[in-house]
């Protein structure tokens, strides 16, 4: 039975048992999510700017969150309703139209935009002291699994986590992926990382991605982390992470220090399973591809980010090392790595790549002007492996967000984000803006 048939059994069961008990009832809450989202993303360097696209589309995401019924072991559910509507996406990916769509929504056999899409997920959950369990819809915020809320409607994974904080200061977790729900699509798909291939019409991809970590807060400023995850048939990763919060004068200090050592699991390590598509990503070809490689891989960062009264200032650094990309949870339908490098468009993480980055923010506050935001990065990417020389990129980013304090409206938000990327790496150069209208309705 899929994780997904099963948790829904077992909330029905609570539900019609427990939802009359105290705290099922009185400690829930459910909100309903409006997001207004234009796309717009203009290729260069290639015939007649193909591949660009425009889109627009209304998303409603509703949530609902349970409280825990009375005793020894409480018992609730969760449930969350996507639904996303077209209001324009142009162009068609099959006729040689140079708009193509598929950015924020599925697309039709005939290659255009569907009309509207949606998905919904129930989580069962259990908790018994400061242990809780959930069975069913996840959406993991964690350095080895992070889903992808990046688009018009976020990521759903199914599976299962347990999360524990029976010992002060020591937050342990562990669980297990079995599929996903891209951003842009309603249908369950297997997991897999960039590079995996379709061999004789069948996907290489596995339902089994396993995960385990410890959050451990030495002090108020001091955070140590630990994670494991496995992928099955493709990979292996260990992550050590260090933040740390130092007042320095009329401001204040954060480290941000990531570390992570993947290696090859099962038919990746093979020649031959690498032959059937289990592969990663390594350097690029004389033919500006991509390679198929053995995932081998190092990856290191450092983030500083010093803050006074309205402004941040912050500076990091990132190394790759090994024949391999770093590997990550990846559907090649939107997806967030926990990097220091993964922004608005590019992600920096090509085998052998370093990657130097710079960013500025300012709060308006400061001025009399509060909920409006502004952010500026820069990044520069370079000694990515290839065929013939390494190779090299850049990425700008500008972001302002702006949020009303007050008034019936309260807490409508709007976020413009432009961003250029350009290199000679085997992605297009391109320039990309987005426009963003949301706001949450509480309904309990």
């Amino acid at each position: 039975m899929k994780i997904q048939s099963l948790s829904a059994a077992i909330a029905l069961g609570l539900l019609a048992q427990h939802a009359t008990a105290a705290g099922f009832i009185e400690d829930s809450k459910a909100s309903l999510g409006l997001r207004n989202f234009y796309y717009d993303l203009n290729t260069k360097n290639t015939a007649d700017n193909r591949a660009e696209a425009n889109e627009w589309g209304q998303g409603f995401i509703f949530n609902y969150a349970s409280g825990f019924t009375e005793g020894t072991v409480g018992f609730g559910l969760d449930v969350v309703g996507l639904l996303g509507v077209k209001l324009d996406s142009g162009g068609n990916s099959q006729n040689g139209d140079s708009r193509r769509p598929g950015q924020l929504f599925p697309l039709e056999s005939n290659g255009k935009a569907v009309d509207d899409f949606s998905k919904a997920g129930v989580t069962a959950k259990l908790r018994v002291s400061k242990t809780e369990a959930r069975i069913g819809t996840l959406q993991p915020k964690l350095p080895v699994v992070n889903f992808n809320d990046g688009r018009l409607l976020p990521q759903l994974f199914d599976g299962g986590q347990v999360t524990s904080a029976e010992i002060d200061n020591l937050t342990l977790i562990a669980g297990q992926l079995e599929h996903t729900k891209t951003r842009a699509s309603s249908n369950d798909v297997g997991l897999r990382i960039a590079g995996a291939a379709s061999v004789g019409g069948v996907q290489a991809d596995s339902n089994q991605f396993r995960y385990a970590g410890a959050d451990y807060k030495v002090s108020k400023d001091l955070l140590l982390q630990y994670y494991y995850g496995n992928l099955e048939d493709f990979y292996k990763q260990h992550f050590l992470g260090l933040t740390h919060s130092w007042a320095i004068g009329p401001g204040a200090l954060k480290t941000d220090l990531r570390y992570f050592h993947s290696d090859s699991d099962g038919k990746n390590g093979s020649v031959a399973g690498r032959a059937e598509g289990y592969r990663g990503q390594g350097e690029i070809t004389a033919a500006n591809t991509v390679s198929g490689t053995e995932v081998d891989n190092d990856t290191w960062s450092a983030f500083l980010t010093y803050t006074l009264g309205g402004h941040a200032l912050s500076g990091g650094y990132q190394q790759i090392s090994g024949d391999s990309a770093f590997p990550f949870l990846n559907q090649g339908d939107g997806s967030t790595a926990y990097l220091i490098t993964d922004r608005q468009i590019g992600k920096f993480l090509s085998a052998g790549e370093r990657t130097w980055l710079a960013e500025y923010s300012y709060d308006f506050a400061k001025l009399g002007a509060p909920g409006l935001k502004a952010f500026i990065t820069y990044l520069s990417g370079d000694n990515i492996d290839a065929v013939g020389g390494d190779r090299q990129e850049w990425e700008r980013d500008v972001r302002l967000d702006y949020t009303l304090q007050s008034g019936a409206l309260k807490g409508l938000g709007f976020s413009w984000r432009n961003a250029s990327l350009r290199g000679n790496t085997t992605a297009n150069d391109q320039d990309e803006n987005r426009f963003i209208v949301s706001y949450t309705l509480t309904l309990l």
